[in-house]
């Protein structure tokens, strides 16, 4: 047998072992509290490495799913009292000890021609200090996989793209062993057979967007225009309502032409207002005070800040039941799902039904940082137990 097929067959006694890990680390995700402190409250804190991809700042200036949840995942591992590392570009702001690969964010930088060169860099500084750590976190992908397929370290990788594309399915095969974790149940269906640890949804900062209790008087939609996000639709839905919809997004260079084609002849409308890229304090601000948010999505979504973020104000979601909204959204608590843009208009004269506190609650009980940092300190705690080699695959 070759050293690759040692590395990726699962036995059957492989199999049952970690099956029953499962249900252990099952067991402890449900009562994370208990390790809201580990291991600190034992006398010594982990020491962790949360390794961010390069093309926004940690947390990002304008748009940025991924790193704006490394960035909050981060800092409230460092306020429970854990060492944390974060890899990251220069431009990033945090209270953990910066190890900055590029001067500043790839996105918009001017003067970066390849990111694979700093992405190369970032794993190569990673790599050179990995014995420092007691755990490495990625959120860069798969970018490290050959590499940590041969080291000896525990590391866990959060994947936060979405996993329906056929030729992942060979790519994931061959790496069969990574430990991996969710950011929802949906994201994972594709790839069902991969060695899923755990599941963590996203969490935002309790304080971070301000509660309101009155109800808006425009729509809100928060994002990228793509096609598959589908602002066309939140378009619609809000002149079919006559209720004014203030869009609030970003938009990439290979999506310019669909923009310039498909969108910018509908933003002429009056009612309609383009706001271009915010920074979070305007998402406050536009959040809060909108009516509700519009989330009209044509793709399987792994996760969308944007309705947390809504949630956090109050405002309440209209989403398809795409991706993981289903289990984002609490079906006439904190919005509605529908099917078609008949179903929407429908469901919006339907809003001023629900609580925007208990949107917020909703918010507090599922969707926090703290919450997300205990269960990922779960995983943590679980990896780093010495019996946890012999549990994971190899």
């Amino acid at each position: 047998m070759s050293s690759s097929s040692r590395i990726t067959t699962t036995s059957r006694a492989q199999m049952r072992r970690r099956a029953s890990s499962q249900e252990e680390l099952d067991a402890r995700l449900t009562t994370h509290e208990t390790f809201a402190g580990f291991p600190a409250e034992r006398g010594r804190p982990l020491k962790i490495a949360q390794v961010a991809p390069l093309y926004e700042s940690v947390p990002p200036r304008l748009y940025g799913g991924t790193e704006r949840v490394v960035s909050y995942l981060t800092e409230e591992l460092v306020a429970m009292g854990h060492e944390v590392t974060l890899f990251a570009s220069g431009d990033s702001t945090t209270q953990a000890e910066l190890v900055a690969v590029s001067p500043c964010a790839l996105r918009l930088s001017r003067e970066c021609v390849d990111p694979y060169i700093y992405h190369t860099l970032l794993l190569e500084q990673v790599f050179q200090r990995h014995e420092a750590f007691d755990l490495i976190h990625f959120h860069t992908d798969y970018l490290h996989f050959p590499a940590t397929r041969r080291l000896e370290l525990r590391h866990i990788t959060t994947l936060h793209g979405r996993l329906d594309i056929t030729y992942l399915v060979p790519f994931y095969r061959e790496y069969a062993e990574m430990p991996l974790t969710s950011i929802s149940l949906a994201q994972r269906k594709p790839l069902s057979w991969a060695n899923w640890v755990a599941n963590v949804y996203h969490g935002l900062p309790r304080d971070l967007f301000t509660p309101r209790a009155e109800k808006g008087k425009y729509l809100a939609f928060v994002g990228r225009i793509s096609p598959e996000k589908r602002v066309d639709r939140a378009i619609r839905i809000a002149l079919r309502s006559g209720i004014p919809l203030k869009i609030a997004a970003k938009v990439d260079k290979p999506d310019r032409e669909y923009f310039t084609r498909e969108i910018e002849p509908m933003l002429r409308e009056p009612s309609i207002e383009f706001l271009g890229e915010i920074s979070e304090p305007e998402k406050n601000e536009l959040l809060g005070h909108a009516y509700a948010l519009l989330f009209p999505i044509g793709w399987p979504e792994p996760f969308g800040l944007a309705m947390i973020e809504a949630m956090a104000c109050g405002t309440p979601v209209i989403a398809y039941p795409f991706g993981s909204v289903p289990e984002v959204v609490d079906e006439g608590k904190t919005g509605y799902i529908v099917n078609d843009e008949e179903e929407a208009v429908k469901a919006l004269r339907k809003v001023e039904r629900l609580n925007r506190m208990v949107c917020r609650r909703v918010f507090e009980e599922r969707f926090s940082a703290d919450r997300m940092a205990c269960e990922y300190l779960a995983v943590y705690s679980y990896l780093c137990e010495p019996e946890s080699t012999s549990r994971m695959i190899s």
